[in-house]
């Protein structure tokens, strides 16, 4: 049997098959690009919110299950501070925390030794070399996608007003990018 009596016998399965193949490919080549588009603006959006603020660190924690995430970004000011990878307190972030970010609670500490929370926090804090931090919810429909952090290493920091709106605008533009509202 030739090309011709197969397209002649049945013209619709045979001709659709690379519109099939394309159709794939062209989905593939999508998420590519969203994904591409996607980290470009998280690497921009952490790089511009840690020279802004002068901090050590600005990290991406991304929640990739209910309360399990991980340091998926990061924008350092010396490769000595790199955590990416980091997985998190788990047995510290628990419902009630993953709660309150939904609801767009915003925490800033000034300093870890002081600020009352729960020895696991303060450890695992400081052994990221963590003096002071301030973390912002990035919400989507979808609830709580991930945790913008900045991190002061080197000395405690009083975080200003504008400090926090800065990191609330930043979060703002990571959720409202349709790579991420719809991911």
């Amino acid at each position: 049997m030739n090309f011709e009596t197969i397209v002649q016998s049945n013209p619709q399965s045979e001709l659709n098959e690379p519109n099939d193949h394309n159709r794939g490919l062209q989905r593939i080549i999508s998420g590519i690009t969203q994904t591409l588009e996607r980290d470009a603006l998280v690497q921009h959006t952490t790089d511009h919110a840690r020279i802004a603020l002068s901090v050590d660190r600005v990290v991406l924690y991304y929640f990739f299950r209910k309360w399990e995430g991980r340091v998926t970004f990061e924008s350092l000011s010396s490769n000595q501070f790199s955590i990416v990878g980091s997985t998190g307190p788990d047995e510290c972030f628990n419902g009630d925390y993953a709660a309150m970010y939904l609801e767009g609670r915003v925490r800033a500490i000034a300093n870890i030794d002081t600020e009352p929370i729960a020895d696991c926090h303060r450890e695992f804090l400081k052994d990221l070399q963590v003096k002071a931090n301030l973390v912002v919810p990035i919400l989507t429909q979808r609830g709580l996608w991930g945790l913008l952090v900045a991190h002061h290493c080197k000395s405690v920091r009083h975080w200003q007003d504008a400090d926090i709106q800065l990191m609330k605008a930043a979060a703002q533009t990571l959720s409202s990018a349709s790579s991420i509202k719809n991911s």
